[in-house]
Protein backbone atom coordinates (compact mmCIF):
# COMPACT_ATOMS: atom_id res chain seq x y z
CA UNK A 1 0.00 0.00 0.00
CA UNK A 2 1.31 3.45 -1.02
CA UNK A 3 1.62 6.11 1.35
CA UNK A 4 -1.31 7.99 0.12
CA UNK A 5 -3.51 5.15 -0.06
CA UNK A 6 -2.62 4.55 3.65
CA UNK A 7 -3.35 8.54 4.09
CA UNK A 8 -6.75 8.23 2.39
CA UNK A 9 -7.77 5.87 4.23
CA UNK A 10 -7.08 6.94 7.89
CA UNK A 11 -8.42 10.43 6.46
CA UNK A 12 -11.75 8.51 5.62
CA UNK A 13 -11.46 6.96 9.32
CA UNK A 14 -11.40 10.48 10.54
CA UNK A 15 -13.89 12.47 9.22
CA UNK A 16 -16.36 9.00 9.79
CA UNK A 17 -15.79 10.03 13.75
CA UNK A 18 -16.07 13.73 12.94
CA UNK A 19 -19.08 13.13 11.08
CA UNK A 20 -21.47 13.91 14.87
CA UNK A 21 -19.10 16.76 15.80
CA UNK A 22 -19.50 18.43 12.32
CA UNK A 23 -23.21 17.86 11.98
CA UNK A 24 -23.78 19.46 15.16
CA UNK A 25 -21.89 22.47 14.69
CA UNK A 26 -23.69 23.16 10.97
CA UNK A 27 -26.87 22.60 12.39
CA UNK A 28 -26.63 25.57 15.00
CA UNK A 29 -28.57 27.14 12.24
CA UNK A 30 -31.62 25.07 11.22
CA UNK A 31 -30.93 23.15 7.87
CA UNK A 32 -32.29 20.29 6.30
CA UNK A 33 -30.73 16.60 4.84
CA UNK A 34 -29.89 17.75 1.70
CA UNK A 35 -28.51 21.25 2.34
CA UNK A 36 -26.26 19.54 4.71
CA UNK A 37 -24.93 17.15 2.62
CA UNK A 38 -24.09 19.52 0.32
CA UNK A 39 -22.43 21.67 3.31
CA UNK A 40 -20.71 18.36 4.63
CA UNK A 41 -19.22 17.42 0.85
CA UNK A 42 -17.78 20.71 0.56
CA UNK A 43 -15.77 20.62 4.05
CA UNK A 44 -14.50 17.24 2.91
CA UNK A 45 -16.56 15.11 4.58
CA UNK A 46 -18.30 12.47 1.63
CA UNK A 47 -21.16 11.49 3.48
CA UNK A 48 -23.65 9.84 1.42
CA UNK A 49 -28.00 9.92 2.20
CA UNK A 50 -27.63 6.53 3.96
CA UNK A 51 -25.88 7.60 6.18
CA UNK A 52 -26.74 10.72 6.85
CA UNK A 53 -30.33 10.40 7.49
CA UNK A 54 -29.82 7.52 10.05
CA UNK A 55 -27.20 9.49 11.65
CA UNK A 56 -29.80 12.82 11.99
CA UNK A 57 -33.05 10.41 13.41
CA UNK A 58 -30.38 8.75 15.95
CA UNK A 59 -29.19 12.28 16.94
CA UNK A 60 -33.22 13.51 16.91
CA UNK A 61 -34.23 10.42 18.56
CA UNK A 62 -31.27 11.02 21.40
CA UNK A 63 -32.32 14.50 21.94
CA UNK A 64 -29.12 16.10 20.21
CA UNK A 65 -31.25 17.54 16.97
CA UNK A 66 -34.62 19.13 17.18
CA UNK A 67 -36.45 19.09 13.36
CA UNK A 68 -39.44 21.16 12.44
CA UNK A 69 -41.91 20.56 8.90
CA UNK A 70 -41.97 23.18 6.65
CA UNK A 71 -44.42 22.88 4.26
CA UNK A 72 -44.49 26.08 3.05
CA UNK A 73 -42.74 25.72 -0.53
CA UNK A 74 -44.00 23.15 -2.89
CA UNK A 75 -41.84 19.93 -1.69
CA UNK A 76 -42.17 19.71 2.36
CA UNK A 77 -38.58 19.89 4.33
CA UNK A 78 -37.87 18.67 7.56
CA UNK A 79 -35.43 21.63 9.18
CA UNK A 80 -32.98 20.03 12.18
CA UNK A 81 -31.42 22.29 14.72
CA UNK A 82 -28.67 21.75 16.96
CA UNK A 83 -30.86 21.10 20.64
CA UNK A 84 -29.65 23.27 23.85
CA UNK A 85 -28.43 18.79 24.76
CA UNK A 86 -26.37 18.83 21.18
CA UNK A 87 -24.75 22.08 21.55
CA UNK A 88 -23.59 20.83 25.22
CA UNK A 89 -22.47 17.75 23.26
CA UNK A 90 -21.02 19.98 20.68
CA UNK A 91 -18.99 21.59 23.20
CA UNK A 92 -17.99 18.71 24.70
CA UNK A 93 -16.63 17.47 22.00
CA UNK A 94 -14.46 20.11 20.56
CA UNK A 95 -12.98 20.32 24.00
CA UNK A 96 -11.95 16.69 23.32
CA UNK A 97 -11.00 17.23 20.09
CA UNK A 98 -8.83 19.90 21.19
CA UNK A 99 -6.75 18.26 24.14
CA UNK A 100 -5.92 15.20 21.27
CA UNK A 101 -5.06 17.98 19.03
Amino acid sequence: MSDDEAHDIHLQELRRGTVVLACLRLLAEPGYGYGLLEALQSRGFDTDANTLYPLLRRLEKQGHLTSEWNTDEARPRKFYRTSPAGRALASRLMRDWTDLT
